[in-house]
């Protein structure tokens, strides 16, 4: 097929080719351009060849393009991705009914929709006469310049990605290279023997390109069954898989039958998920829905003309909460996260397995000494947890794989696995799935499957696999043809497959080649081995440390993790229409949930737990039991040169064990605490407690940090920052401490607005990207006052003459820092600073200014009950605290799915005399903002009209009076509260403190506005 490209409008068209054509493809086009309505939609057609001009359209490439992988938005343009180079890799299985070819992608092209800024005819055969003269002085400045002028393909480091040579596609005729051997034969299209393979059908775990094939897809559903299946033989939409195909074929000793030898396959499928991709040190372990970073399918086939084998295996990381932040070398600096919230996601990751493969069994390869032991010991627990649900169809070994090497070599690790009775025992349990190719049914399948970890899932796991797949094949070879187990050629190729296999899942992970490829490959340990492992590992350190964010961010943008990422929809008011209404009736399948938040802040001054109680802070109200716990802590550590350079996480743990103690030895406690997640950056920590019963419900738990310190160099001032989803409801906590000096008020403001812009989750999200925002910090604004005055103005508690002179105010109310956000009345006394044990501000020589310095803020749907300060005197601050109560959304999805069909109904149902296009026709979508007048010029300007002349608009006095408001402070005279006293606000917060919150006093906010109507329908639904 060849890629066209047409103006007026900007088209491109994928089109058949006449090779295309003589192997009985139809003569078909696909056509692409951007909505004239909407820039950020597309606009696709499928059309005869004959319906479409191309006799003005030239070739963009003179490259035949295999395929078309998707649509994406990138910046503020559309990009259509087609694979334009790609070599045939082999058959797995040359003997079936329909022959299973595998292609392997080499290069992947973007073109766009949207301009033709980024147009290149340099691998075509025509030239491109731009007319639009910015386009071409766009192009000379920065095409022909040199170093930092060049202009930059903004889809330029996906193209890297996707041509890297880690990718694949199935070859004509189209089958589903994303599911494993046994699922194809069962699925429909084998057992009705008459039926096409239909690509919607794949194994959405593997298939890279979900993400920006999904509108295609859904365009694709949308024709009628005839155009449909032209679409599929056209071969113009493809679905890829990224890790390792390898395809062998040899020669095999035959029966004496006749002495002519068998042609054996063999072939080695390696699937690499999605749901949890990214590089090795920004992706580790388990997110909420339990899927595990590097979490990989491999399947073993060896086909002949008789049967088909295949053996499945998988790998993935530890299924904890882990991390390894910061700079990493070649010691393990690993971090579990959420060490007591873990289980809800982990029983999710077995279920899902448990549920693809039937039993598994995991085989853990980490070490038994360092930071490798706490991980494993980890694992060990929750998967004794989880036996309690699933018994015998979950297990696990523990082999310390590197302690087996350093005693034996890597010739006992071969030795020791099959002596052990457990692996040997599943192996047998498990068996293998064996295909009859007359038959083309499975006659034996596969019960279980290995799940293998190391701490990468790379060098060992492949190592061990190796030996697992070999073992399962020898069985097989067992039953059907013995003297082939003695078959060198048969073992030669299984060894390289494997090797190029961990080679090639190595560099998608960690950048180089895997290690031990050597001992798989000629199952001995050279000198060139060691000195090629020591070469990897060095560049490895080097790749992860300080090229992998980039790809990192490269993936995101690929699979659309992105905040910013939004899916390039195709042109369809039908469902256009159904998504603004089903926004615009979010209610009705939503549910409110109450939550209350408690919120302190407390700088320790370095100082470790005392004996002092720490109920009057956390449990103002000992009858009140907050749903979570957010504790912000400055200076946990001395700010020292040696915690600067080197943190020690120990303070931070003896913090949380004290304040688990305080947690579970509270009288008359009716729930359980359990710690969700900490972060630390030096001095600064924050610290998250949550019911144990909302474990299963907080999701998408995410840390960050942010240094300031010498301007973002040093963290001994900075932010460290936690996010989380509560049902469908989204929060982000923030502790900072910035930088001090009574004068030093623009380095504050300055700190503020580096955390603020600087700061990043995960997948691009910022602090800006969140519902619900709340600040705890030490943030160090003083008061602009004499100390004397300050001292006296607080002895005689006249705190608005103080607040008057607040820096932090100042800089609130003139939006220099911290704009947007909300504080509590301060009707406590300044909490710095103190000296320690007593009730005395600074006596010391230096004679600090007592201030504010401890807040908390905060901006979204919350609703503050109390902010006050806890009298505890073994630090020279006080702490701080604010209750808050809120509401947190539960989205039912099958009432929102049912809403959906019936608007979808509503929509497409037309009466006896109505046509559907029609109706179509007559839809328009409600704009979410008013049509605004043009823009002024030199001439113009958009409030001069003549209707209003100089922008002058007489008001009648009918709507004068329309308009006319009364004093928004008066009561309604029939209101209670207009006869009521009047109360000062210190007055009304000590009321509030002393009287307990009822949760179930919310009140929900109700959205009034009505989404617009839709066409009337024939009939009800049935």
């Amino acid at each position: 097929m060849h890629l066209y490209l047409g103006e007026n409008p900007r088209t491109l068209y994928l089109a058949t080719s006449q090779q295309d054509e003589k192997l009985g493809r139809p003569q078909r086009v696909l056509v692409f351009r951007v909505s004239p309505s909407n820039p950020s939609q597309a606009v696709v057609e499928f059309l005869h060849k004959d319906q479409a001009d191309l006799s003005s359209a030239v070739l963009i490439t003179n490259r035949a393009v295999k395929g078309c992988m998707g649509i994406i938005s990138v910046g503020r343009e559309i990009f259509v991705a087609v694979i334009t180079s790609a070599t045939e890799v082999g058959n797995t299985r040359p003997s079936a009914n329909t022959p299973e070819y595998v292609a392997r992608i080499h290069e992947v092209s973007f073109y766009s929709l949207s301009s033709s800024t980024w147009d290149d005819f340099s691998n075509s055969e025509q030239a491109w006469n731009h007319s639009d003269p910015d386009i071409i002085n766009l192009r000379d400045n920065f095409v022909q310049g040199s170093g930092a002028g060049v202009l930059e393909h903004p889809c330029l480091p996906l193209t890297k990605i996707l041509s890297s040579g880690s990718f694949y596609f199935a070859l004509e005729p189209q089958w589903d290279l994303s599911t494993r051997f046994s699922e194809r034969l069962s699925t429909p299209d084998n057992i009705e023997k008459g039926r096409t393979y239909d690509i919607a059908n794949f194994d959405e775990r593997f298939v890279w390109n979900e993400y920006i094939v999904r509108s295609l897809l859904d365009f694709r559903d949308r024709l009628d069954p005839q155009e449909r299946d032209d679409l599929d033989r056209c071969q113009f939409i493809v679905s890829v898989i990224q890790g390792y195909v390898g395809i062998f074929t040899m020669a095999l000793s035959a029966p004496p039958t006749n002495g002519a030898p068998v042609v054996a396959t063999l072939s080695l499928i390696s699937r690499l998920g999605w749901k949890r991709a990214g590089t090795r040190f920004n992706t580790r372990g388990i997110d909420d829905d339990g899927n595990t970073a590097n979490f990989v399918e491999t399947e073993t086939i060896f086909s002949t003309d008789q049967h088909c084998f295949s053996y499945v295996q998988v790998r993935g990381s530890v299924p904890l909460f882990w991390e390894q932040q910061g700079l990493q070398t070649f010691g393990q600096r690993i971090q579990i996260t959420r060490p007591t919230a873990s289980q809800p996601a982990f029983d999710r990751h077995f279920a899902q397995i448990i549920d693809e493969y039937g039993s598994v069994h995991a085989i853990n390869l980490l070490g038994t000494k360092d930071a490798e032991a706490s991980l494993s010991h980890a694992y060990a627990k929750h998967l004794q947890a989880a036996k309690s649900i699933w018994g015998s169809d979950i297990g696990i070994t523990h082999f310390d794989f590197h302690n087996a090497v350093r005693l034996g070599g890597h010739e006992s690790v071969l030795r020791d696995l099959k002596r052990m009775d457990v692996i040997s025992e599943n192996i047998d349990r498990f068996g293998f799935t064996m295909c009859d190719i007359s038959l083309n049914e499975v006659v034996i399948g596969q019960k279980g499957v290995f799940r293998t970890n190391c701490l990468d899932c790379l060098d060992r796991t492949n190592f061990v696999q190796d030996i697992i797949s070999r073992t399962a094949l020898e069985q097989y070879l067992q039953l059907i043809r013995r003297e082939w187990i003695h078959s060198g050629s048969l073992w030669s190729y299984h060894r390289e497959l494997w090797a190029e296999n961990g080679d090639a899942l190595s560099k998608i992970y960690a950048g180089t080649g895997a290690l031990n490829t050597s001992f798989t490959r000629s199952g001995k340990r050279t000198l060139a081995g060691v000195l090629s492992d020591t070469t990897k590992s060095l560049s490895r350190a080097y790749i992860n440390n300080f090229q992998d964010k980039s790809k990192q961010i490269a993936i995101d943008t690929l699979l659309g993790n992105l905040s910013d990422s939004r899916p390039v929809t195709i042109f369809d008011p039908i469902h256009d229409t159904v998504r603004v209404a089903l926004e615009q009736r979010r209610t009705e399948y939503s549910s409110p949930k109450q939550c209350t938040i408690f919120a302190g802040t407390w700088n320790l001054n370095g100082r470790p737990p005392s004996t002092e109680s720490l109920m009057p802070w956390l449990f103002p109200r000992p009858e009140m039991e907050p749903d979570m716990f957010v504790l912000g802590f400055q200076e946990i550590v001395p700010l020292t040169a040696q915690q600067i350079l080197q943190t020690d996480p120990e303070k931070r743990r003896v913090w949380e064990m004290k304040l688990m103690d305080v947690f579970d030895r509270r009288g008359n406690k009716t729930c359980d605490y359990v710690l969700l997640r900490s972060e630390q950056l030096v001095g600064t920590a924050l610290m998250v407690f949550v019911k144990s019963e909302l474990t299963s419900v907080i999701r998408n738990v995410e840390g960050a940090a942010q240094k300031t310190g010498l301007r973002g160099m040093s963290g001994n001032k900075g932010a460290v920052a936690l996010r989380l989803q509560y049902h469908d409801t989204n929060f982000c906590f923030i502790t900072a401490h910035l930088a001090a000096g009574h004068s030093n008020v623009e380095e504050r403001n300055s700190d503020c607005r580096t955390i603020v812009n600087q700061l990043r989750f995960q997948k691009g999200k910022m602090i800006a990207s969140h519902q619900n925002v709340i600040w705890l910090a030490d943030t160090n604004y003083r008061i602009d006052l004499e100390n004397d005055v300050v001292r006296s103005l607080v002895q005689r508690e006249e705190l608005d003459g103080l607040l008057a002179a607040d820096q932090l105010r100042h800089a609130m109310d003139s939006g220099i820092a911290f704009a947007g956000y909300q504080e509590g009345p301060l009707l406590f006394r300044p909490t710095y600073r103190y000296d320690i044990g007593t009730d005395n501000y600074d006596t010391s020589e230096k004679m600090r200014i007592p201030a504010w310095t401890d807040r908390i803020l905060y901006q979204g749907s919350l609703d503050l009950t109390v902010y006050n300060r806890a009298e505890l005197k073994s630090s020279d601050h006080r702490p701080v605290f604010a209750l808050f109560r809120t509401v947190v959304w539960v989205v039912d999805q099958v009432k929102q799915d049912a809403l959906a069909r019936l608007l979808l109904e509503n929509v497409t149902s037309t009466s006896n005399d109505e046509k559907l296009d029609e109706k179509l026709a007559a839809l328009t979508l409600h704009p979410s903002t008013n049509d605004l007048p043009p823009p002024s010029s030199e001439d113009t300007a958009w409030w001069d009209r003549p209707d209003h002349p100089n922008g002058i608009f007489v008001v009648t006095e009918a709507e004068e009076a329309r308009y006319r408001s009364s004093n928004p402070f008066d009561s309604p005279t029939d209101s209670p509260l207009s006869s009521s006293p009047s109360f000062s606000d210190e007055e009304l917060y000590t009321a509030a403190l002393q009287d307990p919150i009822a949760p179930a006093q919310f009140s929900v906010p109700v959205i009034v506005d009505k989404p617009p109507p839709l066409p009337s329908r024939a009939r009800k639904p049935s």
